[in-house]
């Protein structure tokens, strides 16, 4: 009859159903779960320079008062003297070896004082303020140190080898405990001097 549609179904035969792709897919490659990186925590290294700079602060405090002691124990008396003259040296007869005594002694004193500082930055590595404020300190630490250091190199130096235009004599020949004492008093005080500036630059790099 006209006007009648004829539907015809068509069922799928086991086999042609082999051949077609299922609805659901495997995710591609590169969706997978990637592995988890684990990443150091930032500011690692500057923990580590402030553990250093502790350190170094310790070394220093032992050179600066190594070296107020050992010129501040400095003296020497010769064993030949007359009635009224006595042949002795001290380190507060010349000006420069006291304030030499005074720059280390102080800067011994700034160093242990400076160690809470320090540690701070240890625990906050972050903080910014302790760090200007340590390289502000340090830089100042280093000109009293080099000054005193400079002072008394001049004085052991003239002491060992005298000036001839200004026939100053040489007394380490008669004060040679003296001069030795003095000597290794002004080594130990360069070396602080070269801790400090290593704790400038410590602190610049932080920064």
């Amino acid at each position: 009859m006209e006007g009648e549609s004829t539907a015809v179904n068509i069922t799928e035969t086991p086999k042609e159903r082999k051949g077609k792709a299922p609805l659901l897919s495997a995710p591609p490659a590169s969706s997978a779960v990637k592995p988890l990186v684990h990443k150091a925590p930032k500011g690692g290294y500057k923990r580590g320079l402030a553990i250093f700079d502790v350190i170094l602060r310790l070394a220093g405090i032992a050179a600066a008062l190594g070296a107020a002691i050992a010129m501040g124990s400095t003296e020497q008396t010769l064993p030949f003297f007359t009635q009224f003259f006595q042949f002795k040296a001290q380190f507060d007869d010349l000006p420069a070896f006291t304030f030499f005594v005074v720059a280390n002694a102080i800067t011994a004193a700034y160093l242990a004082l400076s160690i809470p500082i320090s540690i701070v930055c240890v625990i906050r590595p972050h903080l910014v303020a302790p760090r200007v404020l340590l390289i502000f300190l340090d830089t100042v630490a280093v000109a009293l140190t080099t000054a005193a250091a400079g002072g008394a190199a001049s004085i052991v130096y003239l002491a060992h080898n005298g000036n001839q235009d200004a026939n100053w004599p040489a007394i380490c020949q008669q004060f040679n405990n003296f001069c030795q004492e003095t000597s290794g008093a002004v080594v130990a005080s360069f070396l602080a001097v070269v801790v400090l500036l290593c704790l400038v630059m410590l602190s610049a790099f932080a920064l």
